[in-house]
């Protein structure tokens, strides 16, 4: 996932563990669960796309598309 800078942004920053539980509540609520475990396979075991693919018996593309759209409703869901 991209790290984006927000330019101008002067607000408060959230504590860590808040920050942290808005992430748990939205991977657990917000994604299917296609992307919830893509998501978890690829950061969190650290796994490749090819090796997720081969682990589903799914492309490549499959794979990388479902980490996508992941990654963007995360940001989308943590933006506020």
């Amino acid at each position: 996932m991209k790290n984006i800078l927000y330019e101008g942004y002067l607000g408060p920053r959230l504590p860590k563990e808040v920050q942290l539980k808005r992430v748990q509540r939205v991977i657990r609520e917000e994604l299917t669960q296609a992307q919830r475990e893509t998501l978890m396979a690829h950061y969190f075991q650290k796994q490749t796309v090819t090796q997720i693919a081969r682990e589903r018996g799914v492309n490549k593309s499959t794979v990388s598309r479902t980490l996508k759209r992941a990654e963007e409703k995360l940001r989308r869901f943590l933006k506020y």
